[in-house]
Parts: structure tokens; sequence; C-alpha cells
């Protein structure tokens, strides 16, 4: 597999953490985008979106790894969430970027071998795997981190696939 970028989004209309890592596993850029919360959600939803797509346009990523919805309790932070979600993909379509979506449990069992481990076992987890002098914060960085990671090893097994049915 040639060498690809890799970018990881932990979508929420408070804090979306994302992380940037190439094929090998290197890290390149960590960090959080957090509207102003008290600005009304449409514009949290821009600045999310205008954020996501100059990640984008900076690094250049081959494939950007999100994470999958999973049902809340509360319908209207459901709803929320999965319109953060939505300025992702649409600022990876715009490039005609691939979205890859994992499940947190698929995202920890990629990195610490355990789909049920704690943010901290994770954060210790990609500390030691991209070799880093502190475990990354916040852990929105470290989720999104776990997703990139993830999507590096799932798009090795579809690559090993691929030859083996050619």
């Amino acid at each position: 597999m040639a060498k690809q970028i890799i970018l990881g989004i932990d979508p929420g209309t408070r804090i979306t953490g994302y992380g940037v890592i190439d094929s090998d596993q290197s890290p390149i850029d960590f960090g959080c985008i957090k509207p102003p919360p008290k600005l009304e959600l449409a514009k949290r939803y821009l600045i999310l979106f205008e954020s996501v797509e100059a990640l984008i346009e900076k690094y250049e990523p081959t494939a950007v790894a999100v994470e999958s919805q999973f049902v809340l309790k509360n319908a209207q932070s459901a709803i929320k969430l999965g319109m953060a979600k939505g300025m992702v993909y649409l600022a990876a379509a715009k490039k005609g970027i691939p979205v890859y979506e994992f499940a947190p449990k698929q995202a920890k069992l990629a990195v610490v071998g355990n789909g049920s481990a704690s943010k901290y076992q994770v954060q210790k987890m990609i500390q030691a795997l991209l070799r880093l002098p502190q475990p990354p914060q916040p852990e929105d960085a470290a989720d999104a981190l776990a997703l990139a990671i993830c999507c590096v090893h799932h798009m090795r097994t579809e690559c090993l696939s691929q030859s083996k049915v050619s």
C-alpha cells in the first residue's frame, strides 16, 4: 500500500477531535475544533464544516475516518451529532475523499485490543503506538487518532483481500 494520509474525526457540536496520521502510523497532527458554545447551532456547524475543510486542504488526506453514530437516549442529541457528522461528510465529498465509519468499539479494538477499553487506556495506547511524548489531549483528539489507526488497519485488510482476488 502506497503511503497515504488519514484524517480521523470524532464529531461533536461542542468539541470535535481530529487526528492526522500517515499509513505507517506516524503522527502528523491532532487537536480539536471548539466552536464557541454560545453561538447558535447553525453557526457552530459552519465552523465545524470550515475547520474540517481547512484540515483537508492542509493535509490532503486520501481517506477520512469518522466515528459512527450510536443511538443516544436523547433524540435531540443524536440528531445534533448526526448533523455534525454530516459536516464532515460534506467537506470530504467536496474533495472526493472516501469516508469510512467505525464504531467506537472497533476503534478501541484496533488500538487497545479491547472494544470496551477506557478513554485513558486509549490515550495511553495511542501514546505508545504513535511514540508521542505524552498521551494526546483532549480525549476527543485521542479518539480521532484511534479512528485513523482503525482506518489504516481496515485499508490494509481491504488492500490484501483485493490483491488475493486479482
